[in-house]
């Protein structure tokens, strides 16, 4: 087997030194040079399973290096190496396209983790058992054939082949996880755990212990130590939805784990190192959360690295036929019946819906059609579609009674909370500002289930 190769770029000797060093006791044959043009000539004359920059150098910067390398050897993974604290640079860097970075004085243990990584996400660029392409409509978890599918593939393959935070944009029932889950999948983590929370959900008293873990005896009910939701995630990604319903204080603390990659456990004396990507995402417009300064600047610089907006279900109506055949294939096959099948005239309505619900709410359309249907074949009534306002048409619902809008409103609000909170009741009735017992009341009298 090939030993694999790196090229070290930086004009400290001694930072040269211990890089080859650590390198070659992983057994990775290191090769240094001291400035940019001699690394790009390097580049030029022999290939590299890996490049270590650092930021400043004699005759350029490593920001130019990364896009040269981006550019030209897009295959090869690019860290930068950093001064102690200077997180703007290093957001640069990931901006740029590096595969991560390390701060001085380095920790090996962390370098040797990122070495490894980008050994790896190069064997599995390059294997001829691992797909070369970003997989098509059908074959990805991320459905759809449309132009903004299309586009949102190409930047989950190019962003598995980053280690920089990523911020999913896009409303509830986008498929926001489901990307999620495709970035940690398609990168060099894939081996290692995936582990999503639904921030929103999370009580805020036991926030902190569930992210960060606590000892025993720290509070009261700490009857034994718990590692928290980041070492859970330790060499792997962890997933925060809907990240706008962090408190402050906890945005706070998020940010200095994010930044230092240190946590320390409630009732802990020692910071422990954590090695786990960070992909967010919600709903909800941080941008403007941000201005209104309920959300952290800081942070949001943070975690918005890079961006990953999803589009909504009514921006790429060519997919509603592909995706439902594939809901209605899984609940043919999850009941035992042969097939179900959408009549043009049903797909047609289903093309002129909104939803507002997004890729969620049709799958529910369809399971809630498919129960209710005595046949195999949907018809256009059967879909008991809810009555919405289409652009530039006037909405049948203006002619209903007021109580009857008003109980619409409120039913759209008690599903969105519960959305957002991933079904879970007590969470659901928190954020709507109402007591579980009027939330069970509400569900029963519109028949949600």
């Amino acid at each position: 087997m090939t030993q694999p190769t790196a090229l070290i770029v930086d004009d400290e000797p001694d930072i040269c030194e211990l890089l080859e060093i650590t390198l070659m006791r992983m057994g990775i044959d290191a090769h240094s040079v001291f400035d940019l043009t001699t690394a790009q000539k390097l580049l030029r004359e022999q290939s590299f399973d890996l490049c270590l920059s650092d930021m400043r150098l004699p005759d350029g910067s490593g920001i130019d290096l990364v896009r040269h390398i981006n550019q030209t050897y897009p295959q090869l993974p690019v860290a930068m190496i950093t001064a102690h604290g200077n997180m703007e640079s290093a957001i640069e860097a990931l901006k740029a396209g590096a595969f991560d970075f390390v701060s001085k004085p380095v920790d090996l243990e962390m370098l040797r983790k990122l070495v490894q990584q980008a050994i790896k996400l190069g064997k599995r660029r390059t294997s001829p058992t691992s797909p070369q392409k970003t997989p098509s409509g059908k074959n990805s978890p991320m459905l759809g054939n449309s132009p903004p599918m299309q586009r949102v593939r190409r930047l989950i393959d190019k962003l598995a082949r980053s280690q920089a935070p990523v911020y999913i944009s896009g409303e509830s029932g986008t498929g926001k996880e489901v990307a999620a889950r495709l970035i940690h999948q398609q990168g060099p983590r894939a081996d290692h755990p995936f582990v999503a929370v639904n921030c929103g959900a999370i009580p805020q008293e036991l926030m902190e212990s569930e992210l960060f873990g606590h000892k025993k005896g720290s509070f009261t009910g700490a009857t034994g130590d718990h590692q928290g939701l980041f070492l859970s995630a330790d060499s792997g990604t962890l997933f925060l939805d809907e990240i706008a319903d962090l408190p402050l204080h906890m945005q706070v603390k998020l940010l200095r784990a994010i930044q230092e990659k240190h946590i320390r456990p409630v009732g802990g004396r020692q910071e422990i190192p954590v090695d786990a990507r960070i992909i967010s995402a919600t709903h909800k417009d941080l941008a403007q959360l941000v201005e209104r300064g309920d959300f952290r600047q800081d942070l949001f610089y943070r975690i918005n690295v890079i961006e990953l907006p999803i589009p909504p279900l009514r921006s790429r109506v060519e997919d509603i036929p592909l995706l439902s055949q594939h809901f209605l294939t899984r609940i043919a096959r999850e009941s035992g019946e042969k097939k179900y099948q959408l009549s043009p005239e049903a797909l047609d309505k289903l093309k002129g819906y909104r939803f507002p619900g997004n890729i969620r709410e049709l799958e529910n359309i369809l399971e809630r059609s498919v129960t209710l249907l005595e046949g195999s074949d949907l018809e256009a009534d059967d879909l008991h579609l809810p009555v919405t306002q289409k652009d530039g048409q006037p909405s049948a619902s203006n002619t209903r009674p007021l109580g009857d809008k008003m109980e619409q409103v409120e039913r759209e609000a008690i599903i969105e909370a519960l959305e957002e909170t991933r079904w879970n009741r007590t969470a659901a009735a928190k954020k709507l500002g109402m007591t579980l017992r009027s939330l069970r009341y509400r569900l029963e009298k519109f028949g949600i289930e």
